[in-house]
């Protein structure tokens, strides 16, 4: 499977974009078949700096 990149803009005063890739599906693991974030990542994503981001993005890489 391939990790496509990002697709939106980051929002005003964010550095780090959503992986968001409009695909939003869970698979049994809790984990998005689309951006390959964990539900728990998805959820924490809008209020997480950009350090944080960048490790979910990590993680996303490393699920691939």
């Amino acid at each position: 499977m391939t990790v496509q990149g990002p697709t939106a803009a980051p929002a005003a005063g964010e550095g780090v974009a959503s992986p968001c890739i409009n695909i939003c599906r869970l698979d049994a693991a809790n984990v998005c078949i689309g951006c390959r974030r964990t539900l728990a990542e998805i959820a924490e994503w809008s209020r997480a700096g950009d350090q944080r981001r960048l490790q979910i993005l990590r993680n996303v890489k490393a699920r691939a």
